[in-house]
């Protein structure tokens, strides 16, 4: 996709954080857009500064777990504009803790947004893009999945949020294949950013009361928590850089986005493990005092 002015864009979990980034570029380079979000006031704040800045946007609250309202999401945009160029499939939370230790409703709450949010995004808007295709021979469309460097590598402690990840990578991958299948004029890229100053370790504020935590937090979801909000607080990419990143590479064709190359050493070691049946190595080798706070904060005492 090389042309983005007059363009439709969805974002969903558009109103903070990679998502309003994501917004601001779109605006910037003339799109037109529509932001999703569960977030009311920050999704009301978002289309405010998108307005004040001259774009067209189509705000509405949206909860991705649920295909009904994603659907009413891209009825909506079709009402509105007539067409869909661009989606970032991008909602996200995250939940921490010794895997074992996570509820059924922490695993429902984030697989439901993280993967069922992309699976919903991808079923509807997918096939809605290929029918604005058959009535425009020169349309040009891309659609990006948000998952994480914890969709290509495994830390303790973050075991429902890696699950989720790496579905979202895998999704993408098979949806690059499968439009590369049929010639459809659509691209399709994953965004795998590492610790990005954003709201990602706070999204337990929008958690809805159906998946609420009813139990007391373990010791490890305490530290899983601290250690995560430490982490991505003191990010030195920001969200807007990571937001350019992602523009150029949809403009590239490129399907693998990173914010933080220089991570990618850890994938080749877990890479190479698996080709050599090796154990699982140190996802925390290259930074071993993470582990040692992360156990610190634990209370557990090294073997």
């Amino acid at each position: 996709m090389k042309i983005f002015k007059d363009k439709v864009v969805v974002i969903t979990g558009g109103a903070s954080g990679l998502g309003r980034e994501f917004a601001l570029t779109a605006a910037g380079l003339g799109m037109k857009i529509v932001l999703a979000d569960v977030q009311q006031d920050a999704l009301d704040a978002t289309r405010a500064e998108l307005e004040a800045q001259g774009a067209s946007v189509l705000a509405m609250l949206c909860d991705v777990r649920k295909g009904e309202q994603v659907q009413a999401l891209a009825d909506a945009t079709m009402e509105k504009f007539d067409a869909v160029h661009l989606v970032f499939n991008n909602a996200g939370v995250g939940s921490g803790g010794l895997i074992w230790e996570n509820s059924e409703a922490d695993w429902e709450w984030v697989l439901g947004v993280n993967v069922w949010g992309v699976i919903h995004g991808v079923r509807i808007f997918t096939k809605l893009m290929l029918e604005c295709a058959k009535k425009d021979p020169a349309f040009e469309g891309h659609i990006v999945n948000t998952a994480s460097m914890a969709g290509l590598l495994n830390a303790p402690t973050m075991g429902v949020y890696n699950v989720s990840k790496h579905a979202v990578v895998s999704l993408s991958e098979t949806l690059y294949q499968d439009l590369d299948l049929v010639g459809a004029p659509i691209g399709a890229s994953v965004l795998c950013p590492y610790f990005v100053p954003t709201g990602i370790s706070q999204s337990h504020r929008n958690r809805p009361s159906d998946v609420a935590m009813t139990d007391k937090a373990t010791a490890s979801q305490v530290a899983a928590q601290a250690m995560t909000v430490k982490a991505v607080e003191s990010g030195k990419v920001t969200a807007a850089e990571v937001a350019a990143i992602t523009f150029d590479a949809i403009r590239d064709g490129k399907f693998y986005i990173y914010s933080h190359p220089g991570a990618l050493g850890g994938v080749a070691e877990r890479m190479e493990a698996i080709v050599h049946a090796n154990n699982p190595g140190d996802p925390y080798k290259a930074t071993p005092q993470v582990r040692e706070r992360l156990r610190a904060k634990m209370n557990i005492g090294e073997a």
